[in-house]
C-alpha cells in the first residue's frame, strides 16, 4: 500500500505455511513481483540473510522470531546501515489482582496460554496471581486446561494440535521436568508424545526453575504467587522480555496503575495477552525488540519521511 515490494525469507521450520501465504495473496490479485519468497536449508540461512540485507535494493529489514537470531539480524543490518524492525521473543505476564473476575481471567488465560499450542509471541507464559485468590484461580484454570487435550491436527477432533517439531516438544518436556524436579506442582497436563503436548499448567513456579525465565513457546504456563501489588509488578518485570502483558481487576483505575508500571510494549486490562489490531502500534521493549507494526506507526517504519521546499520570491542572504 505504501509502494514497497517485499522479499520474504521463509522459515526453515515451516516453509510450506509461508508458501501458502504467498500463494493466497497472489490468488487474491497481488501484482506480480510485489511479494517474493526465498526458501533455504538451515545451514544456508546465515549466508542468504546477509546477502539479502546487503543488497542495495533492500531498504528496510524486518525480522520476526527469536531474540537470539534477532541479535544477529540487528548486527548485520547495522553493518550495512539498514534500518531494522525486530519483533522477537516474549514471556508475557498475566497479572491477576485480588479483585479480578476469576471466570473472565481463567477464560482469557487459557486462550492466551494455549491458543495455537502456545506458539505465539504474545502467548501468556507467566500468570502472576495474588495469593488470596490463587487457589481458586489455579483450580479453575487446571479444570479448563484438562479439557484442552492435544492430538493429530489432520484428524481435527482435539482442541490442540501439534507443536512445530520434535525439538520443540523435547525442550518443553525438559522445562516441565526441571520445574517439577525443583518443587513446581503439575496442576494439569504434562504429557508429551512425539510432537503432541497437552495443555500444561505448573503451579508454585520459582526463579530457580528454567521455566521462570526461559520462553517456552508451547502450551505450558506457569503460576507465580505473590503477596502484594508491588511484588506482582516486580515479578511481571523480572524478565529480559517486554512484548505483551495483561492485568485483571474489577477496579479498572487500579489495574491501569499496575499496567503503567509493567515494562512491555503492549498491556491489556481485563483482556488476553494475545490481542492485535491492524490500526494499533504493535511491538515490544527490552529484548522483545524494537519498532512498531500497525497503523500510522507501521507506515512510519516502512516509508521515508522527506522534506521538500519550493521558494516563492526573493530571499535576502546575509552574505
Amino acid at each position: 500500500a505504501c509502494g514497497n515490494t517485499i522479499v520474504m525469507k521463509t522459515s526453515e521450520i515451516c516453509p510450506r505455511t509461508h508458501r501458502l501465504i504467498v500463494d493466497t495473496l497472489h490468488e487474491a490479485g497481488l501484482p506480480e513481483g510485489v511479494l517474493n519468497a526465498v526458501s533455504n536449508a538451515p545451514e544456508d540461512a546465515a549466508a542468504i540473510v546477509e546477502t539479502m540485507i546487503a543488497h542495495p535494493a533492500v531498504r528496510r529489514v524486518n525480522f520476526t522470531g527469536s531474540t537470539r537470531v534477532g541479535r544477529i539480524i540487528a548486527e548485520t543490518a547495522g553493518r550495512y546501515l539498514k534500518p531494522a524492525l525486530l519483533e522477537l521473543g516474549g514471556k508475557a505476564p498475566f497479572v491477576v489482582l485480588d479483585d479480578a473476575d476469576l471466570d473472565e481471567a481463567v477464560a482469557a488465560a487459557a486462550f492466551g496460554a494455549y491458543m495455537n499450542q502456545g506458539q505465539i509471541c504474545m502467548s501468556t507464559e507467566r500468570i502472576v496471581a495474588d495469593e488470596t485468590i490463587a487457589d481458586r484461580f489455579v483450580e479453575a484454570l487446571a479444570a479448563k486446561a484438562k479439557t484442552l487435550v492435544a492430538g493429530d491436527p489432520r484428524e481435527g477432533n482435539t482442541p490442540l494440535g501439534s507443536v512445530v517439531d520434535a525439538h520443540a516438544a523435547q525442550r518443553l518436556e525438559q522445562l516441565i521436568r526441571d520445574a517439577t524436579g525443583k518443587g513446581a506442582v503439575l496442576a494439569a497436563g504434562g504429557s508429551v508424545k512425539g510432537t503432541i503436548v497437552d495443555a500444561t499448567l505448573l503451579d508454585r513456579v520459582t526463579p530457580a526453575m528454567r521455566i521462570y525465565s526461559e520462553e517456552s513457546f508451547g502450551p505450558v504456563v506457569s503460576i507465580i504467587r505473590v503477596g502484594s501489588i508491588d511484588e506482582a509488578v516486580r515479578v511481571a518485570n523480572d524478565t529480559e522480555y517486554g512484548l505483551s502483558a495483561a492485568v485483571f481487576g474489577r477496579d479498572v483505575n487500579r489495574a491501569m496503575q499496575v499496567a503503567r508500571r509493567i515494562e512491555s510494549g503492549i498491556c491489556h486490562i481485563n483482556g488476553p495477552t494475545v490481542h492485535d489490531e491492524a490500526q494499533m502500534p504493535f511491538g515490544g521493549v527490552k529484548e522483545s525488540g524494537y519498532g512498531r507494526f500497525g497503523g500510522k506507526a507501521g507506515i512510519a517504519e516502512f516509508t521515508e519521511l522527506r522534506w521538500i521546499t519550493v521558494q516563492d520570491g526573493h530571499i535576502h542572504y546575509p552574505i
